[in-house]
C-alpha cells in the first residue's frame, strides 16, 4: 500500500457522508496501534513501509564497501529496515557513518530497500578523505574515487607533498574539485606500516582505546582459585601459528575406552571485562581484532590480549573448558562445561605439531591430539560438510616494512586439528546454553540464495555439472563438485565460483543452522579475546551454569538482534579491511616489475574487460577492453566470455593466459595488465 488519503478510500469504498467520521475514527485506532503512519497532513501510509523519499542516517558500508543505512525515523514494529544506498557519481565523497541524506526509496522484498541521493543534509559524524597531499592538492588512496580535491592556501595545515593525511571537505558553491582542509597527518606514503594505516582510516577501524578502558586493563591481575577447578595438573597446550601473540584456546585429549576425551580451556575474557564496563564499551564497538601483515589492531588492550587473558606457558591463567567425551567413530556422548585454573605445558607452533607428528616425536602429547582428531574428521565426512581450498596468501616483510615476498598459507593436518577441537566446543555451547535456556549469539549460515544458486549453475554447466533443486541442495552436493573437478586447470575457480555461491555467515539470537558446516546449532565460543560474540557466549554459559556473577546484563539480552547486527558488520569491516591490505602491499611488490610477464589465469570477464589472477602470487588486475587487439568484442554473459567478431579469439572464464604488467598503483590497489594472445611481445620483456 502506498500513501493515501482519507478521500481515496471514500471514493475506493464508495462511503458516504454519514460514514467518514467512523472513518476518521478508525484511521486515529489504526495509527494508535502502529498500523498505520502519517504522511503530511492528509495522508496516511503502512507503518511496515517506508515512504518514497525518507531522511535517512549511514551507519556502516557492506563487504562491497558501498553505505548501509537507516531511516532516521521509524514507526513501525521491529527492526528498521536496511537500505543499500547506491554508490554516488565518480569523484564524490563516499558518504561516512553518521551522514544523513534525503534519499529516494525503492523496495527490494522483505525489510530491505535500495537508495539513491537526492540531498546531503550533513550529519553526526562528517565526511572524511584520505588520500595523499599534494601541493593544492589531495590525491584519494580509495580507488572507488576517481577524481581528487583541492586544498586551498591556509588549509594544509603543515602537511607536505606526499604525506598521507585525513581532510574534511569545506562548503562551496559551484562546480568543480570540491575543497577540503586537512585535519590529520599519518605520516609519509612511502613509511613503512603506510598501508595499514591506510586502511585503518579508510574501513573506519576503531584503533585507540578509551583512557579508561586502558586504566581497567591494567588494574587486572591474577585469576584465583576462588569458584574454579584446579587444571593446573592437565598437561593443555596452545597451537597456533609462528606470528602469534595471543594464545586464547588450550587442548588436551586421551584416549578412553574405545572413544577419546578431549578438552578444550578457553582463556576467562569475561572475569575481565565485565558487562557495561569501559572496556565492554570498547570490544563491542570494534566487535573483533582486525589483523594486518604488519601490526594488530586488537579488541582488548594488550594488558589483556597479550597478558592476563593469553595462556602463556607456565604461568596460571582463569580459563572458561568444555570437557567433551566422543565414541571411536567421532559422534560426541557427554560433556560438560566449566570455570578452572589452569597452567599451559607448551607452547606450539602449527609447524611444530605437524613436524613432531611425521617424526614420531612428542608422542604422549601428540598422539592422542591426532587419534582424537582422526576420530572428529570421520564424524564431519560423515555428515557432509563444505571444505572449499582456497590458499590464503601471507605477506612477508623485511625488517623495514617492505614487502620482500608473497608465500601461500600452509594447510596442515595441525590446522585441521585445532579446527575440528573448536568446531565441537563451539557445538557444545550452543546446545549448553539452548538447554539453560539462556540467550545464545549464534553463528548462523544459511543456504545460498536462489540468484547465486542461478549463476552458479550457469558457470558449472560449461564442466557439465549441476547441483540439485534449492530445496534438496546439502553441503555434500558441492563437495561432489570440488571432488569432481579437483584434476582439472580451471579447479581454483571452481573452488571461488562455490564460494561466491554461499550466503555470508552472520551473527543472530536467530537460529537457523550452520549450512556449510551442516550443523543444526552453532556459537562461537573459543576465541573471546578476538572476538565480542564468543564473550557474550561465555556471560551466558557463566550465567546459564551458575558458574559466577558475570553474566549478560538484562539491557544486552532485550537488544541481542541489533548486537547481532552490528558485530557481523564489524566482521565484515574487518575482512574487508584485510583483504584490501594485502592488495595494497600485493601493488606495491607487483610496482617493482612493471613491463615482466606473467602466467595468470582470467579471474573474470566483463563487458568493458578482463579480470585476471597471476599464477605465481594471486595478485589480480583487470585486463582493459581498449587494450585488447582492434575488434568488436561481444559480452556473452552466460557463456562468461569475450569475442571477437573479427579476430575470432576468445577469452573465457578459467582460461590460461599469459600477460604484461602494465601499471601498478600502490595507493589504491590497483593493477592493470595487457594480455599478450593476439599481441607481439614488447621488446626487452621478461619472462617471469
Amino acid at each position: 500500500m502506498g500513501d493515501v488519503g482519507k478521500s481515496d478510500i471514500v471514493r475506493h469504498f464508495g462511503l458516504s457522508v454519514d460514514q467518514r467520521p467512523a472513518l476518521r475514527e478508525l484511521l486515529r485506532q489504526l495509527e494508535a496501534e502502529g498500523v498505520v503512519a502519517r504522511s503530511g497532513r492528509r495522508r496516511a501510509r503502512d507503518a511496515q513501509k517506508l515512504p518514497e523519499m525518507a531522511v535517512v542516517e549511514v551507519f556502516g558500508t557492506d563487504p562491497d564497501g558501498d553505505p548501509l543505512a537507516r531511516p532516521v525515523q521509524w514507526e513501525g514494529q521491529g527492526r528498521p529496515p536496511l537500505i543499500y544506498m547506491r554508490p554516488e557519481r565518480p569523484g564524490q565523497p563516499a558518504l561516512a557513518p553518521g551522514e544523513r541524506v534525503l534519499a529516494r526509496l525503492r523496495p527490494m522484498g522483505g525489510d530491505k530497500y535500495d537508495g539513491r541521493t537526492f540531498k546531503r543534509l550533513g550529519g553526526a559524524a562528517p565526511t572524511r578523505v584520505l588520500g595523499i597531499f599534494q601541493r593544492g592538492r589531495l590525491v584519494p588512496v580509495d580507488k572507488r574515487q576517481k577524481s581528487g580535491w583541492t586544498v586551498p592556501a591556509g588549509e594544509e595545515h603543515g602537511a607536505e607533498p606526499g604525506e598521507l593525511v585525513v581532510a574534511e571537505p569545506i562548503a562551496h558553491i559551484g562546480l568543480g574539485l570540491r575543497p577540503v582542509r586537512v585535519v590529520e597527518r599519518l605520516g609519509r606514503m612511502d613509511a613503512p606500516r603506510a598501508v595499514s594505516m591506510i586502511c585503518i582510516h579508510q574501513h573506519g577501524i576503531p584503533e585507540a582505546f578509551s583512557a579508561d578502558s586502558l586504566r581497567e586493563a591494567e588494574a587486572a591481575g591474577p585469576a584465583d582459585l576462588t569458584g574454579r577447578e584446579d587444571l593446573r595438573d592437565i598437561p593443555l597446550v596452545t597451537i597456533d601459528g609462528e606470528d602469534a601473540r595471543d594464545f586464547d584456546d588450550a587442548v588436551w585429549a586421551v584416549p578412553e575406552g574405545d572413544g577419546w576425551r578431549v578438552m578444550v580451556a578457553i582463556a576467562d575474557v569475561a572475569h575481565y571485562v565485565r558487562g557495561g564496563s569501559a572496556l565492554d564499551d570498547q570490544a563491542r564497538i570494534r566487535g573483533n581484532s582486525v589483523y594486518f601483515p604488519d601490526r594488530v589492531v586488537p579488541m582488548l588492550p594488550e594488558a589483556l590480549s597479550n597478558g592476563w587473558c593469553s595462556l602463556k606457558p607456565g604461568e596460571n591463567r582463569g580459563c572458561l573448558f568444555v570437557d567433551m567425551r566422543f565414541d571411536s567413530g567421532g559422534h560426541k556422548t557427554a560433556h560438560r562445561f566449566g570455570r578452572g585454573l589452569m597452567r599451559s605445558a607448551a607452547r606450539l607452533t602449527y609447524e611444530a605439531v605437524q613436524e613432531a607428528r611425521e617424526r614420531d616425536e612428542m608422542a604422549e602429547t601428540i598422539g592422542p591430539l591426532y587419534g582424537a582428531f582422526s576420530a572428529l574428521l570421520a564424524a564431519r565426512e560423515a555428515r557432509g560438510t563444505l571444505e572449499l581450498d582456497l590458499p590464503e596468501r601471507r605477506v612477508l616483510l623485511d625488517e623495514d616494512g617492505k614487502v620482500h615476498g608473497v608465500a601461500p598459507r600452509a594447510r596442515l593436518d595441525s590446522h585441521r586439528l585445532i579446527e575440528e577441537f573448536m568446531v565441537a566446543a563451539n557445538v557444545c555451547a550452543a546446545e549448553t546454553l539452548e538447554k539453560t535456556h539462556q540467550p545464545c549469539m549464534y553463528r548462523v549460515h544459511d543456504r545460498p540464495s536462489d540468484e547465486k544458486l542461478e549463476g552458479l549453475r550457469q558457470f558449472l554447466d560449461s564442466f557439465d555439472l549441476d547441483l540439485p533443486a534449492a530445496g534438496e541442495l546439502r553441503p555434500r552436493h558441492f563437495a561432489d563438485v570440488l571432488e569432481r573437478t579437483k584434476d582439472l586447470p580451471e579447479a581454483r575457480l571452481v573452488h571461488e565460483a562455490v564460494l561466491r555461491g554461499q550466503s555470508q555467515a552472520a551473527y543472530s539470537p536467530d537460529n537457523i543452522g550452520h549450512f556449510g558446516l551442516a550443523l543444526p546449532r552453532y556459537a562461537h565460543f573459543t576465541s573471546p579475546i578476538r572476538r565480542y560474540a564468543d564473550l557474550l557466549v561465555h556471560r551466558a554459559l557463566i550465567a546459564g551454569l551458575k558458574l559466577g556473577p558475570e553474566g549478560i546484563p538484562p539491557a544486552d539480552v532485550a537488544d541481542f538482534a541489533d548486537i547481532g547486527e552490528r558485530i557481523t558488520r564489524a566482521e565484515r569491516r574487518a575482512a574487508a579491511a584485510e583483504r584490501d591490505a594485502v592488495e595494497r602491499y600485493l601493488a606495491g611488490f607487483m610496482a617493482t616489475r612493471i613491463g615482466n610477464m606473467f602466467a595468470a589465469r582470467i579471474s573474470g570477464v566483463t563487458r568493458f574487460g578482463l579480470f585476471v589472477t597471476v599464477d605465481e602470487n594471486g595478485a589480480s588486475g583487470i585486463v582493459p577492453l581498449s587494450s585488447l587487439p582492434d575488434d568488436r568484442w561481444i559480452h556473452e554473459e552466460a557463456e562468461r566470455r569475450l569475442s571477437g567478431r573479427n579476430t575470432r579469439l576468445v577469452f573465457s572464464l578459467g582460461q590460461a593466459v599469459e600477460v604484461r604488467l602494465a601499471e601498478a598503483a600502490p595507493l589504491t590497489g590497483g593493477l592493470v595488465f595487457h594480455l599478450m594472445q593476439g599481441a607481439p611481445p614488447p621488446c626487452g620483456a621478461k619472462r617471469r
